[in-house]
């Protein structure tokens, strides 16, 4: 038989390994939906209130939002994102873990940093209101806080669809060349 290039297919990593990476997505996913939902349902019904039920409604949702499995959720991606990572570390040149710490950073920087620099001051300012004497800017405070939900939304579910795709990639077996294949006895 001649010399010619073979391939062999690696098993994926078990499900222990893969817990970590899974859970990045499942927070990243929950998340998505959090400020989808919220920029496609919440946001758009409180445009069509009067400035006084605005300002009521929406320093209520601000202060209610503020509870542990909120926090959990909202800041779990990262962390997920880095326990997974660091399990993998032998991976690291692999184009998944690239992927999956792109993720990890990017809503790091892009929801959490964003949210405390954008959203938290504009919540700030809306609290700060009396409902029957509103500025006359409020609804271009409510505009930029839409605006800024909406960010979040279109970069949660892109750091959710990236997450995802990340888990496919690092799940399926890979074939790789330069190994003999078995043979067909050991199959």
């Amino acid at each position: 038989m001649p010399n010619s290039p073979s391939t062999f297919t690696t098993s994926g990593p078990s499900p222990l390994a893969l817990a970590p990476h899974a859970l990045a997505v499942l927070w990243l996913g929950l998340m998505a939906g959090f400020f989808g939902t919220y920029s496609a349902n919440v946001n758009l019904a409180l445009l069509q209130m009067d400035g006084a039920t605005y300002a009521t409604v929406q320093s209520a949702l601000n202060r209610n939002v503020r509870h542990a499995l909120f926090f959990t959720f909202f800041f779990g991606p990262p962390l997920w994102c880095a326990l997974a990572l660091a399990t993998a570390w032998r991976e690291h040149r692999a184009g998944w873990w690239r992927g999956l710490g792109l993720v990890g950073a990017a809503y790091a920087l892009g929801i959490v940093f964003f949210t405390q620099e954008v959203n938290l001051p504009l919540n700030h300012t809306t609290e700060s209101w009396n409902p029957q004497a509103l500025p006359a800017d409020w609804a271009d405070v409510r505009d930029r806080w839409n605006a800024a939900n909406l960010w979040r939304a279109g970069l949660s579910l892109a750091a959710f669809a990236t997450a995802l795709g990340t888990l496919v990639w690092r799940s399926v077996p890979q074939a790789r060349p330069g190994l003999p294949a078995a043979p067909m006895h050991d199959r």
